[in-house]
């Protein structure tokens, strides 16, 4: 993980609408949900809801799976991990002796 590919994955995330679908998909763990269902609980259009899932997979924060004629998205879990990793690896590490809950 760089800081270009953490980039990106921030850039995908600081759309609100990219940030709830994104959201739903964690929350409903590692089954992910069918993409009429993520429609339903966020409440966004079908043709904006692909444009916004495309953005999430081409970051690889969500992947997709099909199942007979259903299409399922899961969040990537080990794809966001890194990205929290990436953004704390170094927390406080010039913090001088000063505890990061001091802060």
């Amino acid at each position: 993980m760089d800081s270009t590919e953490t980039a990106r994955r921030l850039e995908a995330l600081g759309n609100a609408t990219r940030l709830e679908i994104f959201r739903t998909l964690v929350r409903a763990g590692p089954d992910g949900l069918p993409v009429g269902e993520i429609q339903s609980r966020t409440g966004t259009a079908r043709s904006t809801l692909s444009h916004h899932l495309h953005k999430l997979i081409a970051v690889d924060l969500v992947r997709q799976e099909r199942d007979g004629t259903t299409l399922y998205c899961h969040a990537n879990y080990s794809e966001m991990q890194a990205t929290i990793d990436y953004l704390t690896r170094e927390c406080c590490a010039d913090a001088r002796g000063k505890s990061c809950d001091a802060a």
